[in-house]
């Protein structure tokens, strides 16, 4: 496990440079697979049972969201495990959680080009668990000019997530639409700056993630949903979906306790299905856990959260590595240099 964990730290240095940016290479003509090592189990898994305690970290905003059920579960008892719940507010926190040598975190929610840079930049020391979240980017407009990606050409367009998803996201869509990102002026700004830029008029165009987006659409009626980037990720047909947000758990913790990752799995799903079955309860729990400012935007903002709970290797391969080669043509460094191999895949 020391290994391992050595192994995870040294790729914190490594993931902050993917995670503040990256440059575009030369193109390849295909992509590389990482590879895979697979370290023994070192502890005995928590006996039949027995609620094993589990360090769990989330993000704010759709991740979070959909783990609201599994935390309030949680501190009522009523989850299969116990789960110490760290709520972050950016990726690289919870990079620096997993790569802790003491108490680290055992299973996080990251974005999906972060799962892929933590698993080949640790030679396979963590694996994909499910995919958690679909597409969830919107293009606002305080105005009524832009109905196309084409039409951001030579506008200024706030947006947050540079060295992220989003950002990979954006570019993709822009260059597929006969735009090069240099001809559009993006100020990269955090989702609170560019909330009271677009909620004071002084900003006309912006790119955030819901809930965010669902914020600003409250507070400036003249705001309006413009572009949902699924949509037109979707309408290039290139045969794979817009996928944000995964799960991944250490590889260590996977084999010392396979029966507190399937708990979890349980766990996770029955509460992705309660957020989506009744918002206007959960988004009470959201803004208890302070992952959306009010219970208001929460309620609004859970129907376009693309909350999933996507299992099994072959599923998971199935939905996110069209995405995966998508961003390995646009920038092989965006996903750690190479599509990961099978054994990124948490087949239980």
């Amino acid at each position: 496990m020391k290994k391992k964990l050595l192994a995870l730290t040294l790729a914190v240095s490594l993931l902050a440079g993917a995670l503040a940016g990256c440059t575009r290479p030369q193109a390849q003509t295909t992509p590389t697979p990482a590879p895979t090592q697979t370290p023994e189990a070192t502890a005995t898994p928590t006996p039949a049972g027995e609620k094993a305690d589990v360090r769990l970290a989330v993000l704010k905003g759709p991740s979070g969201v959909g783990a609201a059920g599994l935390i309030a579960g949680s501190e009522a008892g009523e989850t299969a495990n116990h789960y110490q719940v760290t709520i972050a507010a950016a990726n690289d926190e919870v990079v620096a959680g997993l790569s802790r040598p003491d108490d680290p975190i055992d299973i996080a929610a990251v974005a999906s080009n972060v799962a892929a840079n933590l698993y080949n930049k640790t030679d396979g020391g963590v694996q994909v668990l499910a995919v958690s979240g679909l597409g969830v980017l919107y293009i606002l407009e305080n105005g009524d000019s832009i109905g196309s990606m084409a039409d951001l050409k030579g506008r200024t367009l706030y947006a947050t997530g540079q060295g992220a998803n989003p950002e990979y996201v954006l570019n993709y869509l822009l260059t597929e639409n006969g735009v090069d990102p240099a001809e559009v002026d993006i100020q990269w700004k955090t989702a609170d700056e560019i909330t009271a830029l677009m909620a004071s008029g002084e900003a006309e165009v912006c790119m955030l993630p819901v809930p965010a987006a669902t914020g600003v659409l409250m507070k400036n009626e003249n705001v309006r949903e413009a572009l949902d980037l699924s949509a037109e990720w979707d309408a290039l047909q290139n045969g794979s979906r817009l996928t944000m947000t995964t799960i991944v758990a250490r590889t260590e913790f996977i084999q010392e306790n396979p029966q507190a990752v399937e708990a979890f799995l349980a766990d996770y799903e029955a509460s992705v299905d309660y957020i989506n079955g009744d918002p206007a309860a959960a988004s009470e729990l959201v803004a208890r856990y302070e992952i959306t400012p009010s219970a208001k935007i929460a309620e609004l903002a859970i129907p376009k959260c693309a909350l999933v709970c996507i299992t099994g290797a072959d599923q998971i391969k199935g939905v996110i590595q069209g995405y995966y080669e998508v961003l390995w043509q646009a920038n092989p460094q965006s996903i750690g240099g190479g599509i990961p191999d099978d054994g990124f895949y948490y087949g239980g």
